[in-house]
């Protein structure tokens, strides 16, 4: 995973859960190589009613903050299926989560 993209998609909040979509894991992929930023990421439920306003928001972190972007490829994907094991143990915290 490459770390420039990485930091510019923590800017993104889950606008329902208040958690950047990194630390939930909602990023499965997030890679640049000559100036084309391609990520996979995913929504925690398929019905989520907000998949298209967070994937605006996370293409625009990344033209925002990603010096020497040239194209951003970023795909909403279904598989695997989002589980709250993959969130960080800071989103746990913030979420109350922890034992």
């Amino acid at each position: 995973m490459n770390e420039q993209v990485l930091n510019a998609l923590k800017q993104v909040i889950d606008p329902e859960l208040g958690v950047n979509v990194v630390d939930l894991g909602l990023i499965y992929r997030a890679e640049l190589q000559d100036g084309k930023a391609s990520v996979a990421m995913t929504v925690t439920t398929p019905g989520c009613p907000i998949v298209d306003q967070m994937q605006e928001m996370a293409e625009a972190a990344i033209w925002r903050q990603v010096p020497g972007v040239e194209s951003v490829d970023l795909q909403v994907v279904w598989s695997p299926p989002w589980r709250p094991t993959m969130m960080s143990e800071e989103a746990r915290e913030q979420l109350g989560w922890t034992p």
